[in-house]
């Protein structure tokens, strides 16, 4: 009942999303593109984070290596966008499993720490070896946009459309390879290393190679999502604090959706760009005020759901599909006096 429960929602939830560009705005549009991308990089992060147990709040610099990636290869050697997907995800893996060696040694707050640091260098990378790609000299580099080919004629007019549909493709691929890979055996030795990694290699799991892995498909995971803001932006920005922002939000999305499940970074990513657009939208004359309102409308949600939003879908489910226990019989007392 569980399975059928799963493969309906997927389906109903796949159907919702096709329609969406067809009865909603440019603007509304544009909400639902750049949560496509922000969950692909909270997959990534989930496979990291949720299955693997190593924290990191510096995937917005993986997040940056493919938006600059795609970017640079659009704007200075002409490529279209789909064929600088694979360069990304090669870049993006070499990347992870460099940065995942040297933090083999760390956990917890250490580990968050130095991907903290990670966050921090990358703007000043960027600004110091990408310039003279950029814009007057700047780190920001806008390609030509995307546009609906000749034979799309449905899109000639709605290319924002066009854009949607292409990042909302590669989400759906990327989001069956996640369930595939956290439901396999890889899933299971991502989660016993994450439990009790002694007991992992007791068992014969190559422990130092599941948490490095786990970083370079993170990694790889990030850069795509980068790449796709590209695709829906039409520039890559390396600020420092679009950098640090991005690494929170999907580090936001992943607790809020709910760690360690398929579906959880997916609508946690719904969740935090619509919050923060309503809380922009709540207080508009006053700016200030709206990470604030984002802020407290996310410890609600966590107080009320501290497993996430589909961790306590699940727990309902389970509750309304448990069978009811059957009561023992009473035992007799044959007990003499």
């Amino acid at each position: 009942m569980r399975r059928v429960i799963r493969i309906v929602a997927s389906l109903v939830v796949v159907a919702l999303l096709l329609l969406i560009p067809q009865v909603v705005g440019e603007s509304i549009n544009a909400l639902w593109a750049q949560a496509v991308y922000i969950a692909v990089a909270a997959m990534g992060l989930n496979i990291l984070t949720g299955y693997n147990g190593q924290i990191s709040i510096g995937h917005g610099a993986f997040y940056g290596i493919g938006a600059y990636t795609s970017a640079i290869l659009m704007e200075n050697s002409g490529w279209q966008f789909l064929p600088t997907i694979p360069v990304v995800v090669g870049v993006a893996l070499v990347a992870g499993a460099a940065f995942g060696f040297p933090a083999l040694r760390l956990k917890g707050l250490y580990l968050a720490l130095i991907t903290l640091g990670l966050a921090a260098v990358f703007p000043d990378l960027i600004n110091r070896f990408a310039s003279k790609y950029g814009t007057g000299g700047t780190s920001l580099i806008q390609p030509p946009r995307v546009l609906a080919p000749g034979w799309a004629d449905s899109f000639a007019d709605f290319d924002d459309q066009y854009r949607y549909y292409m990042a909302l493709t590669i989400a759906i691929v990327m989001a069956v390879l996640a369930a595939n890979l956290v439901r396999g055996r890889y899933g299971r030795a991502l989660v016993a290393v994450r439990d009790h990694e002694s007991a992992a290699s007791v068992l014969g799991i190559n422990v130092a190679r599941v948490k490095v892995s786990a970083f370079a498909l993170s990694a790889a995971y990030a850069a795509v999502a980068g790449s796709l803001s590209v695709l829906i932006e039409g520039s890559a920005n390396a600020g420092k604090i679009e950098v640090f922002q991005q690494s929170i939000l999907f580090l936001v999305a992943v607790v809020i959706g709910g760690t360690a499940t398929v579906a959880g970074p997916m609508v946690g990513a719904v969740i935090v760009v619509f919050v923060q657009d309503f809380a922009k939208d709540l207080i508009d004359d006053q700016p200030v005020l709206s990470p604030a309102i984002f802020g407290l409308v996310l410890i609600v949600m966590m107080y009320l759901l501290p497993d996430g939003l589909v961790g306590g879908a699940r727990r309902l489910i389970s509750r309304v599909l448990a069978k009811p226990e059957v009561g023992q019989p009473a035992i007799p007392d044959v007990s003499t006096h």
